[in-house]
């Protein structure tokens, strides 16, 4: 097999979009540095290719640290042009490179990355494979993509980009520069502007709601919608269920990550993240900012508090106050469950459980 060539590194332009080369000092522009930040510049006529990890980098890239001692060994050695470093870094860049400086390098090497690979441009126009409902509309600066499928009465905003095979369902209202990947599907569903969904996911589906009778189950009609605000991202393969009375919302600028379960009536408020394997039971409220790890579950009809942080496959089976941090199954504060791992591992330590003598009874011990 012939040896990648060096755009397979970051950004292989057969796959990601490319601008540039950029000088300088539109990098440090696009990053939102203080302009002091490349004051250590021979030049601001420089001009940058690309990006690229500190490693692999070389002279025509633009690099970044996080503020961390264990990346000071791979950053005194890049060859990078320039690195986006905190301030307490700077003095550790090599001579060779620019310092860039930024409070947080990580949200300025995001700017920096989307200047150079840019989210595809949308190409106004309807596939001729695509099936669009007489009743729809669609606005002309949208794209909608072969074999896909618009609803009767459905909405489709200013600068969408419907992907291949995505169904969009009756009456569904999509806002303005909506992003759906392909394979995706929305129904029942009133979607607000810059919102993306990833390739798979399914939204607006009937909830899981049923009663049990003698003779078996009855199911439970899902009459609720799917309200998702501004400046949301749905990940790929991930279900988010119609509500059964009241709406299944999600809060403006929440992250919502791969193979995510949001059940019916679940109210999700701003900010939150909600990672990988994340399942979220009927009724519960999700208060701003709250952020679930991968793989926790939670149970139905609870409330978990503003800020509140949950652990990697935590179980939580109670109502969660405000900022606090829970781990384990069932879920309890961080706090307590290492005290209680401690005492576990101190009991193995020395050989079992202790024997505690009851002091109504000086002459026995109880285990």
């Amino acid at each position: 097999m012939a040896r990648p060539d060096r755009s397979a590194l970051a950004g292989d332009p057969r796959f990601f979009r490319r601008t540039g080369p950029h000088s300088l000092a539109a990098v440090v522009d696009a990053a939102c540095a203080d302009e002091d930040g490349a004051a250590s510049a021979p030049s601001l006529r420089l001009m940058l290719h690309g990006i690229a990890p500190l490693g692999a980098a070389t002279p025509g890239d633009v690099a970044y640290c996080l503020n961390s001692r264990k990346y000071l060994p791979a950053l005194t050695e890049t060859k990078a042009g320039a690195v986006i470093v905190h301030a307490d870094m700077r003095d550790r860049v090599p001579a060779s490179s620019v310092a860039i400086v930024a409070d947080d390098p990580q949200v300025a090497w995001s700017r920096v990355a989307a200047l150079f690979h840019p989210l595809p441009p949308v190409s106004p126009g309807i596939h001729p494979s695509a099936v669009v409902a007489a009743s729809a509309q669609i606005d002309p600066s949208a794209q909608i993509g072969p074999l896909a499928v618009i609803g009767e009465n459905a909405v489709i905003g200013s600068r969408c980009h419907i992907g291949p095979l995505v169904v969009v369902g009756d009456g569904v209202e999509l806002g303005r520069d909506v992003r759906i990947g392909p394979h995706a599907s929305v129904t029942h569903a009133l979607i607000g502007d810059r919102v993306y969904i990833y390739p798979g996911a399914r939204i607006g589906q009937e909830g899981f709601g049923f009663a049990i009778t003698p003779s078996g189950f009855h199911t439970i009609p899902q009459v609720g919608r799917v309200v998702i605000e501004d400046d949301v991202e749905i990940g790929a393969n991930t279900t988010v269920d119609r509500g059964a009375l009241q709406d299944t919302v999600i809060g403006a600028g929440t992250r919502i990550d791969n193979l995510v379960q949001i059940a019916h009536n679940v109210r999700i408020g701003r900010a939150c993240v909600i990672v990988a394997h994340v399942g979220v039971s009927g009724s519960t409220v999700l208060e701003d900012q709250v952020v679930l790890a991968g793989q926790a579950g939670v149970a139905g009809h609870l409330r978990i508090g503003k800020g509140a942080r949950i652990g990697a496959q935590a179980g939580v089976i109670s109502d969660v106050p405000p900022r606090a941090e829970m781990i384990g199954a069932p879920a309890q504060p961080v706090k307590t469950f290492f005290k209680e791992v401690a005492t576990i591992r101190r009991w193995v330590r020395d050989g079992g459980i202790p024997r505690v003598r009851d002091s109504r009874n000086p002459k026995s011990d109880v285990d």
